[in-house]
């Protein structure tokens, strides 16, 4: 590796060697073969003067990227497209005439773009359901384990470990449902010409209009797609990217929340990410443990929010049939967008397969707090012995102060319970009052809920896609 110049993080830290494939030279410039071999099949298909001699000639070279002839050409002429059809025509000299017939430069550009960025959304889809499949084990796992919840990051009416995991999965599965419907949605540009008339078609084809209309289609059918966009400038809408980095921004969102739960859990002892044995939390504190996994994917997440901005203006600043200030931002926001999003979700992977969860601690906590979160069953079981409920809400409300004061100020223990044993209005002992502080008691539908939602929401989604269940993630440093 050359250590002389600057090298993406995204490639050399954080993204998958499946997707910097999907984004790299070999792939993009095999791509724009393939497109220059459907495009000629299409046209000898159609009727023009092709030979099949030419397209077999043309396939014999499809992978083998004579990258030298290309960069070489590129300094005289200073067009990527061109430099390209001319190293290509210099390995296959009987097709070399044909190469590009009719097509603008955003054949092969676009059409890769589409194509690119609907395989790595299909490999961001797999991830995202592998992270569903982990996050449904887990809370399946601790679906009845009681914990505090928290409203305004404040101890409140507790909640189970696996209910808050269903809260991380149900954002999840909204961002599933639109990457679904982006995907289900791609279309290629085709063939359309400088400003999207295809007016060469038809100086080409004679002016023929049912065989001109027969190219778009066979092209997709060729590349594996079910249709083109039925109008475009010399490019497809700058749109089609803006809704592609908004979906993978939604995932973003979602991981970074999940993220920034866990790491506040972990500052509580309350779970902890996967720790290495030989892992260094600090150079300068040997005892610390730091969340460093959950901190990227905030990280990270930042960065793909952020970057969903990029082909918005893009698109917003397009003129007429096409400008070029789209190219340079495109070359980087798109991939980039897409490298982050696949490391966020490793890093998901990573971690939800090795959390841990404390239930001492846990505990713990929720036995701090829950004589404050009983109070309303104490009274009501005061009533039921004779008490007066107006005045032992009032009594609740002074005695919980008083509390309260004891733990913040004298950072002494809770001790409201044995306040209320000793408050005669109340007729309950100390005894009593323990029974009451049994947690399960307190957590409402919560384990009936993650049930349901892991059996009418994941569950199908998981049947669904059992084929590519069980990925593993290796993460970087």
């Amino acid at each position: 590796m050359s250590t002389d110049r600057y090298v993406s993080p995204l490639s050399e830290r954080y993204a998958s060697k499946e997707m910097q494939y999907i984004f790299s030279p070999d792939k993009k410039f095999r791509t724009w073969r393939k497109l220059w071999i459907a495009l000629a099949e299409t046209e000898m298909e159609l009727g023009l003067p092709i030979t099949q001699e030419q397209i077999d000639e043309l396939k014999a070279h499809q992978d083998d990227i004579n990258y030298d002839v290309a960069k070489a050409r590129e300094k005289e002429v200073r067009h990527d497209v061109m430099s390209h059809v001319y190293a290509y025509g210099c390995q296959c000299p009987k097709a070399k005439g044909i190469i590009h017939l009719g097509a603008t430069s955003c054949y092969v550009g676009d059409n890769t773009d589409i194509i690119i960025m609907t395989e790595a959304l299909n490999l961001v889809h797999k991830k995202l359901i592998n992270v569903l499949n982990e996050l449904a084990a887990f809370a399946d796992k601790y679906k009845d384990l009681p914990t505090l919840a928290f409203t305004h990051f404040q101890p409140a009416q507790p909640t189970t470990v696996g209910k808050r995991a269903t809260l991380w999965m149900q954002e999840f599965c909204l961002d599933l449902e639109d990457l679904e419907y982006v995907i289900s949605t791609m279309k290629l540009l085709g063939s359309k010409g400088t400003t999207g008339t295809q007016a060469s078609f038809k100086e080409l084809f004679e002016g023929d209009e049912e065989k001109i209309n027969k190219i778009d289609p066979m092209i997709a059918e060729k590349m594996g797609f079910r249709e083109c966009y039925p109008v475009s400038g010399q490019t497809y809408s700058r749109k089609v990217d803006t809704r592609v980095l908004n979906v993978l921004a939604g995932i973003a969102a979602s991981a970074h929340k999940m993220s920034n739960d866990i790491r506040l859990l972990q500052h509580l002892k309350e779970v902890e990410e996967p720790f290495e044995k030989s892992q260094i939390g600090s150079s300068a504190m040997a005892y610390k443990r730091n969340p460093m996994r959950s901190e990227r994917i905030a990280s990270l997440s930042r960065y793909v929010i952020v970057d969903a901005l990029n082909p918005a203006i893009t698109s917003a600043t397009q003129w007429f049939e096409r400008t070029l200030d789209d190219s340079a931002n495109k070359r980087l926001s798109i991939p980039e967008g897409f490298l982050a999003i696949d490391g966020i979700l490793d890093l998901c992977l990573n971690v939800v397969d090795g959390l841990v969860v404390y239930p001492k601690v846990i505990y713990k906590h929720m036995m701090a707090e829950l004589p404050f979160m009983a109070t309303e069953n104490i009274m009501m079981d005061a009533v039921k012995a004779g008490g007066d409920r107006q005045e032992l809400h009032e009594r609740i409300r002074e005695l919980s102060m008083e509390a309260g004061k004891n733990v913040k100020v004298n950072g002494e223990e809770n001790n409201l319970l044995e306040l209320i044993a000793a408050d005669p209005a109340f007729g309950l002992s100390l005894e009593d009052l323990k029974k009451t502080m049994e947690p399960s008691r307190y957590v409402g539908r919560a384990p009936e809920q993650v049930d349901a939602f892991l059996g009418q929401v994941v569950k199908p989604i998981l049947e669904k896609y059992s084929d590519i269940l069980g990925e593993k993630a290796e993460i970087n440093v």
